[in-house]
Parts: C-alpha cells; sequence; structure tokens
C-alpha cells in the first residue's frame, strides 16, 4: 500500500513538475536569454585581449620540459563561470520595452554602461517600469536558463561562436524560435 501511494504521489509531482515547465513565458524567457547574452559579450569585450590563464594540468613530459598551456582568459571556462555567476544581477538594469512600430514587447536594457557614450541613453517614453515585480520575474528567467543552460552557454562563449545571441536563443533553448522575426530583432 505504501509504495503505491509513492509511486502515485511521483507521477503526480512529475505532471506538475513537467507542466510547470511547460508554462514559461516565452517572452520573457526570450528577453532573459538574449540578455544574458548581450551581458555576456559585454563583459568579455571589457577584458584586455592579452590577458591569458593557464589552463591543464601541468605535467612533465617525457624529456622533462612541461607543457605551458595559455588560453584567452575573457574566455576561459573559469573566467565565464564567475561571469554567470553575477550576470543576473544585471536584470535590474531592463525593463519591458514596446516597438513604437510594432507594438512587439519584449525586455531591453535601459541602463546605459559605464564606458557607455553620454548619448547612449534610449528613448524611456517605450519603457514600462511596473516596478520590482517585473525586474525579478526576469532575474528568476535569467537564473532559471543559467541553472537550466550553464553548459551550453559556457560552450558557446568558450568557441567564440558567430552569432552566439542566435544561436543560444533560438537554437539551443527554443526560446527565441519565432517566424517573421528578423535576426536583428532576436
Amino acid at each position: 500500500m505504501a509504495s503505491w501511494i509513492i509511486h502515485v504521489t511521483m507521477m503526480v509531482l512529475s505532471v506538475f513538475i513537467s507542466s510547470s515547465q511547460g508554462k514559461r513565458d516565452r517572452q520573457l524567457y526570450c528577453s532573459a536569454c538574449k540578455a544574458i547574452a548581450d551581458e555576456l559579450n559585454y563583459s568579455i569585450s571589457e577584458v584586455d585581449p592579452k590577458k591569458t590563464i593557464h589552463v591543464g594540468g601541468f605535467r612533465l613530459n617525457p624529456d622533462g620540459t612541461m607543457k605551458d598551456n595559455k588560453v584567452p582568459f575573457a574566455r576561459s571556462e573559469t573566467h565565464l563561470s564567475e561571469l554567470l555567476e553575477g550576470v543576473c544581477n544585471s536584470m535590474n538594469d531592463y525593463a519591458l520595452h514596446v516597438d513604437p512600430d510594432t507594438q512587439h514587447k519584449q525586455y531591453k536594457r535601459f541602463a546605459p554602461r559605464s564606458s557607455g557614450a553620454p548619448g547612449d541613453f534610449p528613448d524611456f517614453n517605450h519603457f514600462q517600469f511596473d516596478g520590482p515585480e517585473a525586474s525579478n520575474a526576469l532575474k528568476f528567467a535569467c537564473e532559471t536558463l543559467v541553472e537550466d543552460l550553464e553548459d551550453d552557454i559556457i560552450s558557446l562563449f568558450r568557441q567564440d561562436t558567430e552569432n552566439v545571441r542566435e544561436e543560444l536563443c533560438s537554437r539551443v533553448s527554443d526560446y527565441c524560435k519565432d517566424s517573421g522575426r528578423t535576426n536583428e530583432e532576436l
């Protein structure tokens, strides 16, 4: 009898979990995915390209020499893992943006970056600032994506994949896969 109850409970939980994952807001998760890609690309671009890091083991070769493996720090697994730990904190710099021509809604960065030019301020008339609930929802979506896709994110950014945002958000996560939109809107 007890095993039957456990079996039924496990079935109910698995149905609940799979149905709750299926009801994710595609707009929210697509925006979070794009934000992750944009924030990581920006952070990588801020690192001195000459900076390197030692990777691999420090084993001696049979001839007594040691092979010294260095890779660019910006795209190293160590650096990318550190960036992923804090990337979702930047979701407070995003708000819902409504395109004035198409009425398409997506979360976009409204806060200028510290290294940005003074003219980099967006037109705030097209943003909807709905308070902390909206940014908390975006941050939660970001954290969920990072948790679910951490290995894929690191792999794509280590390889310096062309169109990493499209690859991550349309092909890997499938949240931004939508016919009728251009790659520019992705």
